[in-house]
Order: structure tokens, then sequence, then C-alpha cells
């Protein structure tokens, strides 16, 4: 059975990896791999009541990958850790399965409260680069982080999130499609779209003072014709 799922994880990061270029190359050199195996000893011993054991096998995992997962967590079926450096997982987060992470990547508790306090992934989410989820909440299957992205509310099955805080850039085009980092090719660059906003509004404002300027013009011709005419018949 420990065999059948580690062999189940290997075929799954070669699926996502294109670097992979052998099972056995993922064995021996992928620290999201070696983490699970750390993990899934600790998290037995977690839930047979041998928590100081737990502990110590997690904090070994982690010193030897740079990944820090909870043994308290609840992590699904091949889970691919992406390079892996500075991931952390709480110890109430539950992770579904496929799920994708890529490093810097925290799965946070926001209160100090002993109950449910981390997030829930649900199947297929990825998770980009250095992205923040946090608290209680939970991200619906198929979902899409972006990198840095910080996400602190509830996250709709299916949609794209980006910035900080995190909000829906749009619709996956394909549900079952894998996406590098969760970002789509052709997302565009907030900034970029700020910019064009603000361009689009200075355009306007100059096409508006031009107007006024115009009718400012023919204001002042009426106004001098009036005069012109008032002291022509005064001379008369």
């Amino acid at each position: 059975m420990i065999f059948k799922r580690i062999r189940e994880e290997i075929d799954s990061i070669r699926q996502r990896d294109p670097a992979a270029h052998s099972g056995a190359e993922v064995l021996l050199c992928y620290p999201g791999l070696h983490v699970l195996m750390f993990y899934r000893a600790a998290h037995w011993c977690w839930d047979h009541h041998l928590r100081l054991a737990g502990r110590f096998l997690s904090h070994l995992g982690k010193l030897l990958t740079g990944i820090e997962i909870h043994p308290g967590a609840r992590i699904g079926r091949r889970l691919f850790i992406d390079h892996g450096t500075g991931v952390v997982i709480g110890e109430t987060a539950v992770v579904g399965d496929d799920v994708t992470l890529y490093h810097g990547v925290t799965l946070g508790g926001t209160s100090l409260h002993k109950g449910k306090r981390h997030p829930t992934l649900e199947d297929g989410v990825i998770v980009g680069a250095g992205a923040h989820v946090l608290g209680p909440v939970t991200v619906g299957a198929q979902a899409r982080i972006g990198a840095n992205a910080v996400v602190l509310t509830d996250v709709p099955a299916g949609v794209t999130m980006v910035g900080i805080p995190a909000r829906i850039s749009g619709a996956c085009g394909k549900s079952k499609e894998f996406l590098a980092y969760g970002l789509e090719g052709d997302l565009p660059d907030p900034v970029v779209r700020a910019i064009e906003a603000m361009r689009q509004e200075v355009a306007g404002l100059k096409s508006r003072v031009a107007d006024l300027e115009r009718e400012a013009g023919q204001a002042q011709m009426q106004i001098e014709l009036v005069e012109e005419q008032t002291k022509t018949g005064v001379r008369s």
C-alpha cells in the first residue's frame, strides 16, 4: 500500500512537471515528495496520540526539505509541492486531492483559538508561488490562486484569484486544465490595466476641457458682439 501510494505520487508529479525526466529522478531529487513521506509518518503518530513523535518527524522533514507541514494537517492524495522551499501548512489545514503548491505558499491561521483556523483547499486547486491563504476559508475545487496573492475570504470553485487582497480575475478556461503557478498565459497585468484606465480618464478630461474652452470662446465672442452693438447704438 505504501509503495503504491508513492508510485501514484511520483506519476502525478511527472504529469505536472515537464522537468521530471524519470521516476527515479523524482524519488531522489524532489523535496515535495520527500516531505510527504515524513508527513505520512508524522500524521500517523499524531492520530495515535504520539504528539511529540509526530512533531519531531515533522521538524526533521522541515530541516531536510525546507517545507513545513504540521502533522495535524489533513493532506489528500497526489499533492505536488513544486520546488517547495518556504511552504508552510498549518495544523488545521485540509488539502484535497491533486492539489499543487509552489514555493513560498502559506496556508496559515489568523486566530489563536484551538478550533479550525487554517484553510481548506478542495480538489485540483493550484496555489502560485508566494501566495498566502489565511484563516478558515475554503478554496473551491479547481480554483487557481495567482502568485503572491493574499486570500482572506472563501473562493468559488473554478475561478482565478489575483492581487492583495485577492479578487476574482475570471473563470478558468478549462476546469481540468493544469495552469503552472495558477495563472493563465493571457492574464492581464493589473498595473497595466490601472495605467490604461488612467490614460483613458485623462483623455476624457482633456476632451472636456477643450469643449469648455470652445464654449468659453464662443461666449466671449457673443459678449464682444453685444458690446460693439451697444457702442454703435450709443453713437447713433
